[in-house]
């Protein structure tokens, strides 16, 4: 028998995935579907991609939905199932469900304002306008989300500064164990300006150049959604794709083939903004569930 938790998540997740395509429509956004199987995929450090008969199944839709953008689409989103080896926890699947969209002419800061249309959207349509309760707390979804730089989050939540924290390799121990708790409980919080290295995809802030304009959405300390301003110059993406080569031979990873179509395409494609936002993550938060595996219809260990 299905639990009847399980079950009022379903009918809201249901809700919730109807709603967000109601808003990127509303926006003159075309949904896509690209494929799941992929030659080669982005090149990470820190993502380790599975394999079906050769190919790669996808760890994110990126490389595919910005060939389209090269390829004279204009505003397009897409929710798709992705795929990464090793991840499971209360907050991670090896395979989950993202949304991603990208919008030519736009940069991170309309980003930043489309992920605030888009929960206020939700609120409204699930009869919670302006606010979100999760586990016990009230979040202000009406007003304007809080902003924080990534050394400005350094500075308050961390003994170590920034580039302590990139030299010695803890940045992204420290961004998980000491700032993400902090992030997001009163109100959904934009960390923003993330340093280069930290940024493979994403172009050069225009007056920061050792900063990245990238950021993340966190909500109720749950990091939610990753976005920035595309990096357009394809000489430079393959620099950076041999660069996170490089730094999985050090970690004693095999490395991954180049998306050679994809850097080819990037030579045509205009300025854009794109952004990946975790679809399980989000429907937990509107249903008030702790653990993702509460908002799924079998998680890995029932299959």
């Amino acid at each position: 028998m299905m639990r009847p938790l399980l079950l009022e998540n379903l009918k809201q997740r249901s809700l919730v995935m109807e709603l967000t395509r109601d808003f990127f429509r509303s926006m003159g956004f075309i949904e896509v579907e690209t494929p799941l199987r992929c030659p080669s995929i982005i090149p990470e450090a820190h993502i380790d991609p599975m394999t079906s008969q050769g190919a790669y199944l996808q760890a994110s839709p990126e490389l595919c939905m910005k060939r389209l953008l090269a390829r004279g689409a204009d505003r397009i989103f897409q929710i798709c199932k992705c795929f990464r080896q090793d991840e499971r926890g209360q907050r991670h699947l090896p395979e989950f469900t993202l949304l991603e969209w990208y919008a030519v002419h736009q940069t991170y800061e309309d980003l930043m304002a489309q992920c605030q249309g888009l929960l206020r959207h939700i609120a409204q349509g699930l009869g919670t306008p302006g606010h979100l309760v999760y586990q016990g707390t009230s979040l202000d979804l009406a007003n304007a989300f809080e902003r924080m730089t990534v050394a400005g989050a350094f500075e308050r939540f961390s003994d170590v500064s920034l580039n302590q924290a990139i030299d010695t390799g803890r940045f992204d121990e420290i961004i998980s164990f000491d700032i993400e708790p902090h992030l997001g409980i009163a109100r959904p919080c934009f960390l923003y300006d993330y340093p280069i290295s930290m940024a493979s995809l994403s172009a050069v802030h225009p007056e920061k150049p050792d900063t990245a304009q990238r950021f993340e959405m966190y909500v109720a300390g749950i990091e939610l959604a990753n976005g920035f301003t595309e990096l357009t110059d394809h000489e430079l993406q393959r620099k950076r794709f041999e660069t996170e080569n490089e730094l999985r031979i050090r970690q004693g990873k095999a490395t991954l083939p180049l998306p050679e179509t994809f850097l080819s395409d990037l030579a045509w494609m205009p300025p854009a903004a794109g952004i990946a936002l975790g679809v399980d993550r989000l429907v937990m938060l509107f249903c008030d569930a702790p653990d993702i595996e509460q908002v799924v219809a079998f998680p890995p260990e029932l299959l």
